[in-house]
């Protein structure tokens, strides 16, 4: 078995572990956020301690940038659903639930639409499993990667015009603009400078971030307001628009732009 296969093996058994215990494993649902943030610097460490190549420019080097992006996303985690700029603990849980009530005009606030578990698959679907898919599919299928800098761009934007909108701070709004946005930005420029024929991908990708912004919220009113779908269906709605992104130009897109 190549380095690949045992890859992929070990990717699926994680994910199997976040998600079979779902319905029994409170502590997963209440804590996943405290368990990514202990796991940044022993992904960073890991990464770093195995790595063989050498790199003149971070923004062309696919790998480590996959590695950033999903470290980037852990720190974002940790202000907007565990404390955050405040002091608040899980303050987005309620704050987004407010949100939607009040977009909902409901007169009924005893139900709320985000749910624990909702939050849960969420951000280990369309952020974990996403970026750990980026970092083993990196650097022979760029856009693995490029899918994880639009969620990171989309995500930090819709941070951003929610502060606009509402005139105040609201959890993750920090890291949206101090990390997010410069670090997609800039790598999107890199790549567009370095490889000319890459502008399709960098556009598809932007699309399956918002796709991925609007599957996010129709579907949670969909399973957790409107009953028209079950919850679980929700989550595997998720689980499979998290994985298009590694199916999708697999046979143009094998770029290296590492200056090594």
């Amino acid at each position: 078995m190549n380095h690949s296969k045992l890859a992929l093996a070990a990717i699926l058994l994680l994910f199997l572990m976040l998600w079979v215990p779902l319905g029994p494993s409170e502590f997963l649902v209440e804590n996943w956020m405290k368990l990514g943030t202990y796991a940044a610097p022993l992904l960073l460490f890991v990464f770093f301690a195995a790595r063989t190549e050498k790199t003149t420019s971070i923004l062309t080097d696919i790998k480590l940038m996959s590695v950033l992006f999903l470290v980037a996303y852990i720190i974002h985690q940790f202000e907007e659903h565990w404390v955050d700029l405040l002091g608040e603990r899980y303050a987005f849980y309620s704050d987004v639930n407010q949100l939607l009530l009040g977009v909902l005009n409901a007169q009924d606030a005893s139900i709320m639409p985000l749910s624990p578990e909702s939050i849960y698959v969420i951000n280990t679907s369309l952020v974990w499993l996403v970026g750990v898919l980026a970092i083993w599919r990196s650097p022979d299928h760029l856009f693995s990667s490029l899918a994880m800098a639009g969620i990171t761009l989309i995500n930090g934007m819709s941070h951003i015009g929610l502060g606009i909108a509402k005139q105040a701070y609201n959890p993750g709004l920090l890291t949206a603009v101090v990390i997010f946005l410069p670090l997609a930005i800039a790598f999107y420029r890199a790549v567009l400078t370095k490889t000319a024929d890459i502008k399709v991908q960098v556009i598809v990708s932007v699309i399956w971030a918002v796709l991925a912004h609007a599957i996010m919220v129709l579907g949670l009113l969909a399973a957790n307001w409107f009953n028209l779908i079950p919850e679980i269906g929700y989550f595997a709605i998720l689980i499979v628009w998290s994985i298009i992104p590694i199916c999708l130009f697999n046979s143009e897109s094998k770029l290296v732009l590492s200056d090594s």
